[in-house]
């Protein structure tokens, strides 16, 4: 029986390498990475330094630094998940600027066209399906995208919003994704779902608690355990077993103000920062506030109790400030945030600081990196339908 080939990728916008991780536990073999932030860029050549990775903006990447690394007759597929912040809509003031982030799309497409891809996939929040090109523009930004995947020779695509939940995921993460292909009679499918929500209680089942403020890092497992630990920590699945590692990594508590902690214990399972504000009002809140148990603003999105049975909110690149471990007065670790991502545990988030404030939009620390990546099990789910799309159309 003849074996599949591996499909070859480039990743464009490639963050701390979640597409790559989940495409090569597919079976894919990427070649080349490109990437702005030197702190992912680290952490990705860590985790694969198979991939020959560009540290630049990519509007200056050149065909000159693409072409010596990818077959004379082209790559397999190009990602390209480009940064979100001007589609959000999640509180976020950057929505209301019209600028060229917008339309950093083309750069997929032009990577795409310098290396004769025969899919592309772009990756984004569902938020960019109602973006306008202009304050007074009638014009979406996906539309333009869509007319200008068929100038490049990419007219067969098929636009998805995908739940993160029902791939594996164990945090409800809604994405947008357009699969474009240049062969107009390929039939395009997204990757079915057919997991069941993974809960937190789940996802962080071997990982044992940290203390607060004790700047004891844990790195070995407990006993508990689940078929999603299992599964994080399995190197054969992720094709990871030059990379295996016997104990826990990035698994450090942060430090807390005592008034912080204090506020932490206040909160059930399913409140948040808000639940409070709306739970001490008058004279009881402003006791707390002169505390500064409760903050002078309310910020809504802060201080959330994961609840043990559930899968988590979106795991964003706030998510040290987000997040309260569903039993613990304190934030999630590292770590445990990976786990809500699904990266598996030989994963080590090696580049950049560990916290960093969200000033140097040049830096970005552990818990970003992690926040702002494509979860490795919702890439692996369109692995595994891409491969199928070319094994039907007898193009492996």
């Amino acid at each position: 029986m003849k074996e599949m080939r591996a499909l070859t990728h480039i990743d464009c916008f490639a963050g701390p390498g979640g597409i790559c991780t989940g495409l090569h536990a597919a079976g894919f073999e990427t070649l080349l990475a490109i990437e702005y932030i030197k702190s992912c860029c680290d952490t990705y050549q860590a985790n694969h330094p198979e991939v020959h990775v560009i540290n630049a903006d990519i509007r200056s990447v050149s065909a000159d630094q693409i072409l010596p690394f990818i077959p004379s007759d082209g790559v397999d597929l190009v990602t390209s998940g480009m940064p979100c912040e001007t589609f959000s809509t999640a509180g976020n003031t950057s929505r209301s600027f019209y600028d060229d982030r917008q339309f950093l799309f083309r750069e997929g497409i032009r990577i795409a066209k310098i290396s004769n891809a025969k899919m592309i996939l772009f990756e984004n929040v569902p938020g960019i399906t109602s973006k306008k090109t202009a304050k007074d523009s009638d014009t979406l930004i996906v539309e333009v995208l869509k007319k200008e995947l068929e100038d490049a020779g990419y007219g067969n695509f098929l636009p998805v919003t995908l739940d993160a939940t029902m791939f594996g995921v164990p945090q409800r993460r809604s994405r947008f994704f357009i699969l474009a292909c240049r062969y107009p009679k390929w039939w395009l499918q997204a990757p079915a779902s057919s997991q069941r929500p993974v809960s937190v209680k789940d996802a962080l089942a071997g990982l044992p608690n940290v203390v607060a403020n004790s700047d004891k890092e844990e790195t070995n497992y407990t006993s508990a355990s689940s078929t999603y630990s299992e599964l994080m920590r399995d190197d054969v699945f992720w094709r990871r077993s030059n990379l295996s590692k016997d104990h826990i990594t990035n698994h450090r508590p942060m430090k807390h103000r005592m008034c912080t902690l204090e506020r932490f214990s206040l909160l059930n399972q399913g409140e948040s920062l808000k639940t409070l504000f709306d739970r001490y009002e008058g004279k009881e809140r402003e006791i707390l506030q002169a505390k500064r148990v409760l903050p002078k603003k309310l910020f809504i999105k802060r201080n959330y109790r994961l609840k043990e049975d559930a899968p988590s909110p979106t795991v964003t690149s706030h998510c040290l400030d987000e997040f309260v471990h569903p039993l613990y007065d304190r934030a999630l670790t590292v770590r445990e945030c990976a786990r809500l991502q699904s990266f598996p545990d030989s994963y080590d988030f090696v580049g950049g600081p560990y916290i960093v404030p969200h000033i140097d939009r040049t830096v970005q620390d552990k818990y970003e990196q992690i926040g702002d990546a494509v979860p490795p099990l919702l890439a692996y789910a369109w692995g595994m339908q891409i491969y199928d799309l070319f094994k039907i159309n007898g193009s492996l």
